[in-house]
């Protein structure tokens, strides 16, 4: 391995001077970590380009059916939570662009919709809709010659979301809708894809397509409709980019850098049935964080706090829910750059456990220089909490 980077340097070791040669040697473990870095880089990057086109995609068919969204096109599942034509055409969509972009790599789905409701008699209205959608965004991506894809094929593209995931080997994780009251109220949403390879997160995309490209402070910076549609994207061993959902030119961007917690304003969720509000504001009060919270639908919290609108996120599910890996694995990554997310014990967050993302209480993610502050107001409010009831 020496020698092989010696030759790739094109240095003659017998030529350099008695000084030289040991400054040569003692310089090469770091050429070889820089190798190293370089060959995670590039492993990944067919599966970037192809999780970008999908996501992007999926985005344009949800924007066109939020503009127009039609009383029958939301159903409701067994739990009561909305399902839309554009969570079932969005899964299709990724689906279908992964399957046929990577063909000769294997291809696992983690995903949170099947096709079972849609395969009812009263759902062929939807699957008709779901089906044309479907065909409209591959066309308008050029792919217009080719077959158009039968309700039959749209189905097995939606059930190919099935997998269990696991600690062994690739999967892709997907939330087609992440957010979808927010969706169905005009509001926040994500398209969520990530890649697992061997149980961790090596790559994640984020299409938010009503998230403004400026940064957000407040809630009523998220109504503007103007400038919007953000694609954030993450790769491990190279940091996180954000684009707009038009293709233009690619930004890094960073989780924000400050120490004083003061100074830090914090995300949570916007529904208070999918975060006790009452806990992270004890927790805020606690860490002396003066701004009120900024409350947004979906994984678009995460692409906001990696471009450093804010510097926590913050999320308590009442208890007796369990997160999947679909709601956070793309944002985990695209965080990572300058930020860290554990569950409120402090421990790192653990993909490789199949669908469910089990743990301790919660989740936090913040800066590396704010997270001990941070874990110690969460630990002190639980305990408050708890002794309350």
């Amino acid at each position: 391995m020496v020698a092989s980077i010696v030759r790739t340097l094109q240095l003659n070791p017998t030529t350099l001077s008695p000084i030289s040669r040991p400054l040569l040697f003692f310089s090469i473990p770091l050429q070889l970590r820089a190798v190293r870095r370089a060959s995670v880089s590039m492993s990944y990057n067919r599966q970037l380009a192809a999780a970008k086109k999908a996501a992007a995609l999926a985005a344009c068919l949800c924007q066109k059916v939020q503009k127009a969204l039609l009383q029958s096109d939301v159903q409701s599942k067994y739990d009561k939570t909305p399902v839309t034509v554009a969570d079932y055409g969005s899964q299709a969509v990724v689906s279908y662009i992964l399957e046929k972009e990577l063909p000769s790599m294997s291809f696992s789905l983690v995903a949170e919709e099947d096709s079972e409701d849609l395969r009812k008699e009263e759902a062929q209205g939807m699957l008709k809709r779901i089906t044309e959608l479907v065909n409209e965004t591959l066309a308008s991506d050029g792919m217009a010659d080719m077959m158009p894809l039968s309700e039959e094929d749209v189905l097995v593209a939606i059930d190919s979301g099935k997998s269990e995931g696991g600690p062994h080997g690739q999967h892709w994780v997907l939330d087609p809708i992440d957010g979808t009251k927010g969706f169905l109220r005009g509001d926040q949403y994500a398209i969520a894809l990530a890649l697992l390879d061997e149980g961790k997160v090596v790559l994640g995309v984020l299409a938010c397509p009503n998230l403004p490209l400026a940064a957000v402070a407040s809630h009523n910076q998220l109504i503007s409709k103007d400038d919007v549609g953000c694609l954030f994207y993450a790769h491990v061993g190279t940091g996180t980019y954000m684009q707009s959902l038009d293709g233009s030119k690619s930004t890094k961007v960073h989780v924000s850098a400050t120490e004083n917690p003061e100074e830090a304003s914090f995300f949570e969720s916007f529904e208070a049935a999918h975060s006790m509000h009452d806990l992270s504001g004890l927790i805020a009060k606690k860490l002396g964080v003066k701004a009120p919270p900024v409350r947004i639908d979906s994984q678009a919290k995460y692409g906001a706090l990696s471009r450093g609108d804010g510097a926590i996120y913050l999320r308590f599910p009442h208890k007796g829910y369990r997160e999947k890996i679909w709601d956070h694995a793309a944002g985990y990554i695209v965080v990572a750059a300058g930020g860290v997310a554990t569950d409120a014990a402090g421990n790192p967050l653990d993909f490789s456990r199949g669908r469910y993302l089990d743990m301790d209480t919660g989740i936090i993610v913040t800066n590396q220089k704010l997270m001990p502050a941070l874990l110690k107001a969460v630990q002190e409010s639980l305990k408050e909490k708890a002794s309350s009831l």
